[in-house]
């Protein structure tokens, strides 16, 4: 058995979820494509979601919801507000409430990114962080970025972050 192995062998198997879809751009029944996803992505996993939440892109809104779902969530997903954007906020809120910040996150899925997009990959600020005993993280609204992080980096580790986040 190899060593990443052995760390996560006693680690959690369920997981419950919470997802926010972040935008400015809500109107009349327009989709959630990178929320649609994250929750298939969940289910497929065997992670409950437990609440599903759209937020315009409004830092005290965003700073609440994130906070509300620390309490009831192992995990906490973001999609959307993650840009350049003077409209984009969801960093700005989640980052005061992370009691500390997973900086390894930013710089893997940065590079996974680049593979995928190329230069483009410099403009996303995806975080992660710990708020009290939930791993929260802030992926752009893209679908495939969404795929991206979820696939490579959030779904393999949960379970052993979760496991880490309780000790």
């Amino acid at each position: 058995m190899d060593i990443p192995s052995l760390h996560k062998r006693d680690a959690p198997k369920t997981a419950s979820a919470a997802i926010i879809t972040v935008s400015s751009r809500f109107s009349g029944e327009k989709g959630d494509a990178g929320g649609d996803l994250i929750e298939r992505m969940l289910k497929d996993a065997h992670i409950q979601v437990v609440s599903r939440d759209r937020v315009p892109d409004e830092l005290e809104l965003i700073t609440e919801r994130i906070r509300n779902s620390a309490e009831k969530a192992d995990l906490i997903i973001t999609t959307g507000g993650t840009g350049l954007s003077k409209d984009d906020f969801t960093v700005e809120a989640a980052h005061p409430l992370f009691d500390k910040e997973l900086k390894a996150f930013h710089v893997l899925f940065t590079q996974l990114s680049h593979g995928q997009i190329g230069s483009s990959a410099v403009m996303s600020n995806a975080t992660a962080g710990i708020i009290g005993n939930s791993v929260c993280f802030c992926l752009p609204g893209s679908p495939d970025a969404c795929r991206l992080a979820l696939e490579k980096i959030i779904l393999p580790e949960i379970s052993h972050i979760k496991q880490q986040v309780r000790k």
